[in-house]
């Protein structure tokens, strides 16, 4: 008998009926960084049913200190970060379905996921409030739950969205500081990391043996460094005109015009560039191209990088690229069109 979710079952609120109902769920997991490897392996290893993972970057260096799924080698690589996520979770439980998505979570992308393949829960781990924004349209309008995270230095925050419940993240935004966690440069200790996951996890847990009575229904922050914690209860900020879950909805973040084409990576010198119209490359032909101008280039299955004197260009099949080496907007747009057309 095989006895992998044993100890989870002897856990009261969960049981036999609780770890059948897990293993039939399907969590959309948005971002494979800190916070998503950290739920990404907690919810395998918990035998989530399947888990699908949406990703736009590939592993470097810097990621190895809390982002607990990937190795040297898969920075050495520059694997994009769904692509290991997937690899090493499959290596961690074989039973559940692990789906990589290799792009950006756009309105778009996301809205298709969630009609195609309808996810029971959506996890933010994400670094930035234009996704968490998406993500919350997505949510009101699809009526799936979604839990937030978000961390920087030893501070953390989080919080269980329940469409037709809780307020949403629109409402929230006006009340509650939640905004300066978008991009900073305060550097990150993993404690914080962890933290954050286990509230997150926690939560999705309770969703998905639908144990709603048992959810927190609290935000949650805390400074690990300042000895600091608080719960504060947000039900009296929710907003019947709320354009995302008020009484006539019309999930403005939904809007093509509303997403960004180009942007500045959070605490990062790179801008991601994403054309206006979807292309496909042959990443093969691709590489030949560069080295045919001399340029150095590196490769792998998903994604073509080539050294640009102080700048590196990284393009992958689906036309997105990252500029490294700037903030510029201009600048980036500047070397994309000059290489790329």
């Amino acid at each position: 008998m095989n006895e992998r979710y044993s100890r989870q079952q002897l856990f009261a609120p969960i049981g036999k009926d609780g770890q059948e109902k897990i293993s039939k769920k399907h969590v959309l997991l948005i971002g494979a960084g800190a916070l998503g490897t950290g739920n990404a392996e907690a919810l395998v290893r918990a035998g989530i049913g399947k888990l699908t993972i949406i990703d736009r970057d590939y592993v470097e260096w810097s990621n190895l200190q809390r982002q607990q799924l990937y190795s040297e080698e898969d920075a050495k690589e520059r694997l994009p970060k769904a692509i290991a996520a997937k690899q090493r979770l499959e290596q961690i439980n074989s039973d559940v379905t692990v789906a990589a998505i290799v792009g950006d979570a756009t309105a778009q992308e996301l809205e298709t996921i969630v009609k195609e393949q309808h996810p029971n829960l959506l996890i933010d781990a994400t670094d930035n409030f234009e996704t968490r924004m998406i993500i919350n349209d997505v949510s009101n309008k699809y009526r799936i739950p979604w839990i937030y995270g978000a961390c920087v230095g030893s501070y953390g925050i989080s919080y269980a969205f329940v469409p037709g419940k809780t307020p949403c993240l629109h409402c929230l935004l006006e009340t509650v500081p939640v905004g300066g966690l978008t991009c900073d440069t305060a550097g990150i200790i993993s404690p914080a990391v962890q933290m954050v996951v286990a509230y997150q996890v926690a939560e999705a847990l309770k969703i998905l043996v639908e144990d709603w009575q048992s959810l927190r229904n609290k935000l949650v922050s805390f400074d690990l460094w300042k000895n600091q914690h608080a719960a504060i209860r947000v039900d009296q900020v929710k907003k019947d005109d709320c354009p995302s879950c008020g009484t006539h909805p019309t999930y403005p973040y939904l809007s093509y015009d509303m997403q960004t084409k180009t942007a500045v990576l959070c605490g990062r010198n790179s801008v991601q560039i994403r054309p206006a119209a979807k292309r496909e490359y042959d990443l093969h032909e691709l590489a030949q191209l560069f080295s045919k101008q001399g340029l150095q280039v590196e490769t792998n299955p998903y994604l073509v990088s080539v050294s640009l004197g102080e700048h590196r260009l990284v393009v992958f099949q689906d036309g997105r690229a990252l500029v490294h080496g700037t903030k510029d907007i201009q600048e980036a747009k500047t070397l994309y069109y000059r290489y790329l057309g």
